[in-house]
């Protein structure tokens, strides 16, 4: 195992970024956000959530695909060149590594999205433990290990040493690139504080938390039950708990007229949205009963259902922090596995 010292995290840094554009977290605005490193970036590896995932570095929240261009009757179409930039993605907690599995059964199935496949292709991603969770953190629901994260590399922060290890071929490669910067260090205080975390991941308000089985194996009878109606008469369908999701993938297509062209780009949509899936026939969901019970049928029934057992959640957690009403996929599972009528 390799450590560096936080003396020299300016030049890891730097050395990093030198392989390609640099997401870390960082102070954004007043929050604890990814964000591209540059010289003078106020890094904080510290905070055990970012306000966002970084699932925007694959599947950006807007996104051009193809621009159309007409002359006269003649129609030209220019496609939107394949992303060959490399990108690292630095300080990735384990919630957010295992959202990458999550969303490569969306996008790397058949009809393969060629845009995600080449970005997914060209990111490192060097995975930060955690020493220190939030009380809204339940990704142990879903076996991750938070003390191990995963990744290209993995990372603890220790004191102020940051021990790393290379768990891939891109891993290693990246590795041999910046060795000069790193020493070697003695794993007993990685081990320590893996053990310290676990102890406190077992104290947490969510530790014993797991998903009733009735809920993914009785999908008729959780789609109608009548909790539904209790839960979503609070939603405000503000749609924060979709944007702040790292492993919703929903997306709408739009076209732009814009200088003589028109433009179509990809954006983020959200099953909660009144207007999401509207088509010129009908709106399938016309209600918020139907559309708060989709995401969480989606989550909880459909995904896995269509995945080997795989929940569409990785237990972050943002949904429970950041949700106006406190709604949020724990508090629908609960309700739905104590619920009379499932």
């Amino acid at each position: 195992m390799l450590k560096i010292n936080k003396a020299k995290w300016a030049e890891l840094f730097a050395a990093l970024s030198a392989q390609g554009t640099l997401y870390l977290p960082a102070e954004v605005d007043g929050k604890v956000d990814f964000t591209v490193w540059q010289d003078g970036t106020e890094v904080n590896l510290q905070a055990t959530q970012t306000a966002k995932s970084i699932k925007n570095v694959f599947f950006p929240q807007i996104e051009n695909l193809l621009d159309f261009k007409t002359d006269g009757l003649k129609l030209s179409v220019e496609q939107r060149m394949l992303p060959e930039e490399d990108t690292i993605a630095f300080g990735v907690r384990g919630c957010d590594v295992c959202s990458f599995e999550v969303l490569d059964k969306v996008f790397l199935k058949e009809p393969v999205d060629a845009f995600y496949k080449a970005r997914r292709e060209h990111c490192t991603i060097v995975s930060l433990a955690c020493s220190a969770p939030d009380e809204t953190c339940f990704c142990d629901t879903f076996a991750i290990d938070a003390t191990n994260p995963g990744g290209d590399v993995t990372t603890w922060l220790v004191g102020d040493d940051l021990f790393w290890q290379a768990n891939t071929d891109k891993g290693k490669e990246l590795t041999e690139k910046i060795q000069a910067l790193l020493a070697e260090g003695d794993e007993a205080g990685v081990n320590a504080q893996q053990k310290a975390t676990k102890e406190i991941m077992a104290k947490l308000p969510l530790a014993d938390f797991k998903i009733d089985p009735k809920i993914p194996a009785e999908q008729e009878k959780v789609f109608n039950s009548a909790i539904w109606k209790q839960l979503s008469d609070s939603c405000l369908s503000c749609c924060a708990c979709t944007y702040v999701c790292p492993t919703c993938h929903c997306y709408d297509v739009r076209d732009f007229e814009i200088d003589n062209k028109v433009e179509r780009f990809r954006c983020w949509d959200s099953c909660m949205c009144k207007d999401f899936t509207k088509m010129a026939a009908v709106n399938p969901r016309v209600s918020r009963l139907e559309r708060f019970r989709q995401r969480y049928m989606h989550k909880l029934v459909y995904f896995p259902e269509n995945n080997e057992g795989t929940f569409a959640c990785v237990g972050c957690g943002r949904c429970l922090q950041k949700c106006p009403v406190s709604l949020n996929i724990v508090k629908v599972a609960k309700a739905l596995g104590v619920a009379k009528d499932v």
